[in-house]
């Protein structure tokens, strides 16, 4: 088992900046690929980032592109999303998510392909 535990989500104005950490335990191993999911009130779940262990496959949906970035530290078992220039329409619960293989770009975005995911972490934009 692997258990994702998120931080560092809160209450931030448009245009300002978050720093959203994931912290992983267990097997590890099994985290091949670690991506972000968010959902907003009344929403489904939608895709926001992902990655590889080793960096080289990395995604994101267009709407954050430019904006977040995603990241890990393999030696520490963590995943970061840096959000930067924040709109009202980020405002969501987001989720941290580990997949133990290595998702390419037609399924990465596909949540059903992760098998371990945090408890969410929400951030809020305001206007």
């Amino acid at each position: 088992q692997v258990q994702l535990v998120e931080s560092g989500g809160g209450l931030v104005q448009a245009g300002g900046s978050l720093r959203l950490s994931c912290a992983a335990s267990g097997r590890t191993f099994s985290t091949e690929t670690m991506g972000w999911f968010r959902q907003a009130p009344g929403k489904d779940r939608e895709f926001v980032a992902a990655l590889s262990r080793g960096g080289g496959n990395t995604y994101y949906t267009d709407s954050v592109k430019g904006r977040f970035t995603i990241s890990r530290d393999n030696a520490k078992n963590t995943v970061d999303l840096q959000m930067n220039s924040l709109k009202p329409d980020d405002t969501a619960l987001y989720y941290c998510a580990a997949a133990a293989g290595l998702l390419y770009s037609s399924v990465y975005a596909d949540s059903r392909r992760y098998s371990y995911w945090g408890q969410g972490t929400q951030v809020t934009v305001s206007s």
